[in-house]
């Protein structure tokens, strides 16, 4: 009998284990999932269009929902941050990165559309991945936790 309990424990708790999903915004098919626990961070970095310098945006997994929670950069330019909010900080890194945290923003509907010149990567579970070789080059990919 506790043997049958723990087994089913066990199944119960694997089933809604919860998931980093992406996939494609237009139609829905899904082009990669990664298991996440809660206070999880996962980041995105790319190449900004406009000054060519990387950007990198940290996501945290909270009961099921993204929030991005800090930004790095390492100049301005558009769509880039320029004041700090109530309860943000601004650092630098040694290698002279702007680093903005406490952020913790929810974040629903995120979309990154995968560079057709600079690649976008995903850093989650230690493990780095290229957007364009998951995805494809120009693909609106939806990041949604399930």
């Amino acid at each position: 009998m506790l043997l049958s309990i723990a087994a089913l424990l066990t199944y119960f708790s694997a089933s809604r284990q919860t998931s980093l999903i992406l996939r494609n915004a237009d139609g829905g098919e899904i082009y990669a999932k990664f298991p996440v626990e809660e206070r999880e961070r996962f980041s995105i970095t790319f190449i900004h269009s406009v000054n060519k310098t990387p950007v990198t945006d940290v996501y945290e997994i909270r009961r099921g929902d993204i929030y991005v929670v800090q930004t790095i950069y390492y100049s301005f330019g558009a769509g880039v941050q320029t004041e700090i909010q109530e309860g943000q900080t601004l650092t630098y890194a040694e290698d002279g990165a702007m680093v903005v945290s406490g952020i913790d923003k929810l974040i629903s509907g995120m979309i990154y559309v995968v560079g057709k010149i600079y690649d976008h990567s995903l850093e989650i579970n230690g493990c780095v991945y290229s957007l364009t070789e998951l995805c494809g080059k120009g693909s609106p990919v939806e990041f949604i936790c399930k």
